[in-house]
C-alpha cells in the first residue's frame, strides 16, 4: 500500500461513504456497491466492479488500492487438515494465519501485527520484536484469502495470531465492524474472539465499547512472580489488576470471559497452581483453556504428558472451575504462533 493511496479494504461502511461522496462527488449508493464487491465477493480489482461506471473505476485506481496478500507457503496437517499460511504483505513483510475446522464450523486465526514486542518467553512470534501494526484491510485479507483457498465459508475468527491485538485496537475495531457488517460477511460478533496478554487500560476501553465479542486473557501463570517470569507485561500490569479488568469486561458486556493457560512441565502445573488458579478465578463467569505448551522456542519448555494434563484438569473441575483441554491442531506443521515465519526468516 503506497502513502498516496487509500487502503480501501480498511474503510468501514461509513468511512467508505464519506470517501466516495467527498472525494469523488458520487452518490452514497456507490459506496454500498463497492463495499459489497470487497467484502461479500472478495473482489481484489476495481475492474471486476462491473456495475460501476468506467470513469469511477479509473478514478478509484488513482486514489485507492485493495489490500492483497501473497501466499509464500502453505502447510496442511496430515493429522487434522489444519492449514498454516505464511503470507507476504505489499511491503515484503510476512505474517502467519491458520485455518482450523471444528464441529461448529471453520475458524481462522488472524495476526494483528508484523511480529510482536510483548516478549513472552514461550512464544516464537516475539523473536525479532514488532515491525509494525497491520491495517484492518490486511487483517481482513487473511480471512478472505483463506476462505477463497479453502472453498469453505469462515464462521469464526480468533485474533490470536502474531501481535498483541489491543496494541492495535483502532484497526482491530474497524476490522470487527467491517467483518460483522450486514453488507459484508455479516459475521456475528459472538463468533469473534480477541486474545490479549493483558493490556489493562485497553481491556477497559474495549469493555466500554460493549461489543458482544469474546475476550480471552493469556494467563499462563498463577502468581504474580511466575507471570512476570513468563510474560514481561506482568511487570507493568499486576495480576490482580488484570483479573479485575477482566471482571470489568464481563460487567460491561455480559459476555463470559476466557483464560488461556499454557501448561509447562515443572513451571505452572503443580497443586499450588491449582489452588492459586481457583483463588484468582473463583466467582468469575469464565472458562479456562488448558493448552499443553508447544516447544516453539527450543527445548526450554515442555508440556506435561496427557495423563498429568488430565489430572490437572480434574483437580480444577473439583474446585468448580469450568475448564477444558484445548484440542491440539497442526502439531505437524509448525502450528504454534510465529514458528513458520521464524523458520523462513532464518
Amino acid at each position: 500500500m503506497t502513502d498516496e493511496k487509500i487502503d480501501i479494504l480498511s474503510l468501514t461502511n461509513e468511512k467508505l461513504k464519506a470517501f466516495i461522496t467527498d472525494d469523488f462527488q458520487e452518490k452514497p449508493f456507490h459506496a454500498k456497491q463497492i463495499f459489497t464487491w470487497l467484502h461479500q465477493r472478495n473482489c481484489t480489482s476495481f475492474d471486476e466492479m462491473t456495475d460501476l461506471s468506467k470513469n469511477l473505476r479509473e478514478s478509484l485506481k488513482d486514489k485507492a488500492a485493495i489490500s492483497t496478500l501473497k501466499v509464500l507457503r502453505k502447510q496442511v496437517s496430515k493429522l487434522d487438515g489444519t492449514r498454516k499460511y505464511l503470507f507476504e504483505l505489499a511491503d515484503g513483510n510476512t505474517i502467519e494465519s491458520v485455518f482450523m475446522q471444528y464441529e461448529y464450523g471453520a475458524s481462522v486465526c488472524v495476526s494483528t501485527e508484523v511480529g510482536c514486542d510483548m516478549g513472552c518467553s514461550f512464544c516464537a512470534s516475539t523473536v525479532g520484536g514488532k515491525v509494525r501494526e497491520l491495517t484492518a484491510g490486511e487483517m481482513l485479507s487473511q480471512v478472505y484469502e483463506i476462505e477463497k483457498d479453502s472453498g469453505i465459508r469462515i464462521s469464526h475468527v480468533v485474533l490470536m495470531g502474531m501481535g498483541e491485538p489491543l496494541n492495535n485496537l483502532e484497526n482491530v475495531l474497524d476490522f470487527i465492524e467491517i467483518l460483522t457488517d450486514k453488507n459484508g460477511k455479516n459475521l456475528s460478533e459472538r463468533n469473534i474472539t480477541i486474545s490479549t496478554s493483558g493490556i489493562v487500560p485497553k481491556i477497559k476501553e474495549l469493555a466500554d465499547k460493549e461489543l458482544q465479542i469474546t475476550l480471552a486473557l493469556s494467563l499462563h501463570a498463577s502468581t504474580q512472580g511466575a507471570r512476570e517470569k513468563l510474560m514481561p507485561v506482568a511487570k507493568k500490569y499486576s495480576l490482580d489488576e488484570t483479573i479485575d479488568a477482566m471482571r470489568y469486561y464481563f460487567e460491561k458486556t455480559g459476555r463470559r470471559v476466557s483464560f488461556e493457560y499454557a501448561l509447562i512441565k515443572g513451571e505452572n502445573d503443580t497443586d499450588s497452581d491449582v489452588e492459586n488458579i481457583y483463588r484468582l478465578l473463583h466467582g468469575i463467569n469464565c472458562h479456562l483453556n488448558l493448552i499443553p505448551v508447544n516447544p516453539a522456542r527450543g527445548d526450554a519448555f515442555t508440556a506435561p504428558d496427557r495423563q498429568a494434563t488430565e489430572l490437572f484438569q480434574k483437580k480444577l473441575e473439583k474446585m468448580g472451575i469450568n475448564v477444558t483441554i484445548r484440542r491440539a491442531l497442526g502439531r505437524d506443521i509448525d502450528g504454534a504462533c510465529g514458528e513458520l515465519r521464524r523458520k523462513v526468516m532464518n
